[in-house]
């Protein structure tokens, strides 16, 4: 696979951003999509809402196959694509928590971890509301034990050894709506607190090539693109459309 600019400055840095990634119509579709979720699951934190709050949601399948994320996720795996999983970190003005600095590949059981995350942004994120923050070309070290934390009160419950991490050196990911920033598992990042009046919601999609096996069976896989590979993972059928259930969108026929 001939490797891209944006593939070259991801294995530099560790991270690229795409700009205007998705149109206006889904941009919109996606934000109600969120405002949907916290209505169905008001008992779960909006930073939490996970997989598993949306396995069997229509919507959430459209939003992460749409082809130009997928051609963007190509770029990084090559054409043979598969969902891993994906998490609506959505930090609402004023009480939104922290992510603290962490790396994502520790958390996930993947052999071998050709993984990347597209972290699309729902909203505008900005320093204020608590935009994504990296530590660029850290990437290059090891995947380490994520380490349990109540120093302070965040989304993941832990995060990485403190001496591993120079905030002199951290960037903020300032992303519209839209727009789409690519970290590498091994990258550490976090992000602060929503102190402002302005809500910073993005979703986190994990993408894997379909050569990677998942070694827990709890994660719902679900093959998005080009070919699979027979013995290396199970994936669920695409969800179906149901109108009592279901967020509308233009394109659920598709899903009926």
């Amino acid at each position: 696979m001939e490797k891209s600019a944006a593939y070259r400055q991801y294995e530099e840095e560790g991270y690229v951003v795409f700009r205007n990634v998705l149109d206006d119509p889904l941009k919109q579709e996606s934000q109600a999509h969120i405002e949907f979720l916290m209505n169905k699951h008001p008992d779960v934190r909006p930073e939490k809402l996970t997989t598993h709050n949306i396995v069997d949601d229509p919507f959430w399948i459209r939003l992460v196959s749409d082809e130009r994320l997928l051609a963007i996720a190509q770029q990084f795996l090559g054409p043979n694509l598969a969902l891993f999983g994906a998490h609506y970190f959505c930090k609402m003005p004023f009480t939104g928590k922290p992510v603290l600095w962490h790396q994502d590949g520790s958390y996930w059981p993947l052999e071998p971890m050709e993984v990347v995350t597209l972290w699309l942004a729902i909203d505008r994120s900005i320093p204020e509301n608590g935009c994504l923050r990296v530590i660029p070309r850290t990437h290059k070290l090891e995947l380490q034990e994520m380490q349990t934390t109540e120093r302070e009160e965040n989304i993941l419950d832990s995060e990485v050894d403190p001496a591993l991490v120079d905030e002199s050196r951290m960037t903020s990911i300032i992303l519209d709506a839209g727009d789409v920033s690519v970290h590498h598992p091994n990258i550490i990042h976090g992000s602060e607190a929503n102190h402002s009046p302005y809500r910073r919601c993005g979703m986190a999609i994990r993408y894997i090539s379909t050569s990677t096996k998942v070694l827990k069976k709890e994660f719902p896989l679900y093959h998005l693109r080009g070919n699979l590979i027979e013995g290396i993972n199970q994936y669920r059928p695409i969800p179906k459309f149901n109108a009592a259930e279901h967020m509308n969108f233009v394109g659920y026929e598709a899903y009926l």
